[in-house]
């Protein structure tokens, strides 16, 4: 009996753990939190987000990237 189950791959941003929601969503969560000095507003409605979503992988990776520029500008 064979396994039925895809042997394919998930898509992979480094640093970052990517998941397909059930709904078809992609999800990112970056493994390290983002680095912040003592006197930075640790406010979570602001960016570098640690979680993003999007509707497309490509999309995902847009806002990582984003997300990634953020962090560096904080530091």
């Amino acid at each position: 009996m064979s396994d039925a189950r895809s042997t394919a791959t998930s898509p992979a941003i480094p640093g970052w753990r990517v998941i397909r929601s059930d709904a078809g969503r992609y999800w990112a969560s970056r493994q390290e939190p983002f680095p912040c000095t003592a006197a930075e507003d640790t406010s979570l409605h602001r960016p570098p987000f640690r979680t993003v979503d999007a509707d497309t992988f490509a999309d995902l990776q847009a806002e990582v990237g984003r997300q990634e520029a953020a962090g560096r500008e904080t530091q």
